[in-house]
């Protein structure tokens, strides 16, 4: 009978050596209070956290990746979609996260989602398709600001989704095709302009040149002559025979003399 006291004792002190102590993995932290005032930050490894004195709220500092649900937006143009996106951030200060606000994850959410919102209906539609990578950097860096005082290093955000309505889309693809009717209009007319150009220079040069005017006129003549027809017809340039025509004149000139 005298035993079971010391049991009991024995027991009790065994229990409160196992109940105090605590061990934190690599990427967790240990927010200790002591007698309901922040004390201190521990961890990781093994710690001792006495019970009834102290308590100690475990905290996350991997990468937290959440989902931010799709959210009804007005974009600068006028156009209703539906946006959804991904946040990536991690605890940085466990401290703040756990002192400074209730609900770290739901504060971030509800932040993220009125954030998404905001930036972008301040974007037309075609920036929201195009510019992703500008709007990205736009939220990251709002969310980040604001979350600071809540011990979040927010690292990254990405848009996933842009949703349209079906006759939203058909506009669009039609503004598509119409753009690239444009282009190719564009691209033809530059063409012509280029081939007017060279065609006029080179016109010039012949001009200037007449021995080069009649070898091209004979190399042309030789081309028509080896496609193998009977009958062959070909302006004759008053260039080619004005010499003959000259020397004729000249001749008679001199006989009337």
């Amino acid at each position: 009978m005298t035993m079971l006291p010391t049991l009991i004792v024995v027991g009790l002190v065994v229990l409160f050596v196992f109940s105090a102590i605590k061990i934190l993995k690599e990427y967790e932290r240990g927010v200790i209070f002591f007698l309901g005032r922040f004390q201190r930050v521990k961890g990781p490894g093994l710690i001792i956290v006495i019970p009834g004195i102290q308590q100690m709220v475990r905290v996350d500092l991997r990468v937290i990746v959440m989902d931010v649900p799709s959210q009804d937006v007005i974009s600068k143009d006028n156009v209703s979609v539906k946006v959804n996106a991904v946040v990536y951030f991690r605890i940085v200060n466990p401290e703040k996260a756990i002192i400074q606000v209730a609900n770290v994850f739901e504060a971030t959410s509800q932040l993220s989602q009125t954030t998404l919102r905001s930036v972008l209906g301040q974007h037309e539609l075609d920036e929201m398709l195009s510019e992703r990578d500008k709007l990205n950097a736009d939220i990251q860096a709002i969310l980040d600001r604001h979350t600071d005082n809540w011990g979040i290093k927010v690292s990254n955000v990405e848009i996933k989704h842009v949703d349209l309505d079906e006759s939203m889309i058909r506009a669009i693809a039609a503004q598509a095709e119409a753009e690239r009717a444009r282009r190719a209009k564009v691209i033809h007319a530059k063409g012509e302009r280029q081939a007017s150009t060279e065609l006029a220079e080179a016109a010039k040069m012949l001009a200037s040149q007449s021995q080069a005017l009649q070898l091209r006129y004979l190399q042309t003549l030789t081309e028509v002559a080896n496609q193998g027809t009977n009958t062959i017809i070909f302006p004759l340039p008053l260039d080619l025979i004005e010499p003959f025509i000259k020397t004729q004149t000249k001749r008679a000139g001199q006989s009337e003399g």
